[in-house]
């Protein structure tokens, strides 16, 4: 190997390692976060920042106000907006926002959720109505369209059964 080519894979790995190594020691704990060169402890979730710890106090933390909330430790000065469910969306309140947990919405009923954020839905529409000469072969869910299928020759359906039926004589 070229002594030259050597020498820049050495002090490339030297960059790399002492790079690393100064990125572990510079930055806050986890639990904290950083303001005006302070690292300051986090607020638990429900809470937001009243006050940024100094070099002789601790932060401090308050709830967050109602129809607001915080989901993680934080160094938030302000507590997001709850989500209010958009009927026109055509959805549901689940569960209701908290402190520390923002609103759940779930489809109405007839409706299927087609955009997720987290664990809420952000937009439903409405579940396929099957056709006639089509069966129900599986119902919709609250995050599944229905699905339909053709009769075979000799059964029909009016769209909203399970099954075709055999045509009579």
């Amino acid at each position: 190997m070229d002594m030259f080519l050597l020498r820049t894979i050495i002090s490339t790995i030297a960059v790399i390692i002492a790079t690393n190594f100064e990125l572990c020691i510079c930055g806050c704990a986890r639990a904290e976060y950083e303001i005006k060169g302070e690292c300051c402890p986090m607020c638990a979730p429900g809470n937001r920042v009243y006050w940024h710890c100094t070099i002789d106090t601790s932060t401090t933390c308050v709830p967050c106000p109602q129809s607001t909330y915080t989901d993680e430790p934080n160094g938030l000065t302000k507590c997001f907006s709850c989500t209010v469910c958009d009927t026109v969306q055509h959805l549901k309140e689940k569960k209701a926002c908290t402190r520390s947990a923002d609103t759940i919405c779930e489809p109405q009923e007839g409706f299927h959720c087609i955009k997720l954020n987290k664990d809420s839905c952000a937009l439903a529409v409405e579940h396929t109505e099957c056709k006639h000469g089509q069966y129900i072969k599986q119902t919709g869910t609250a995050f599944t369209d229905t699905v339909c299928a053709g009769c075979t020759d000799g059964t029909y359906s009016n769209g909203s059964l399970t099954a075709c039926l055999p045509h009579t004589k």
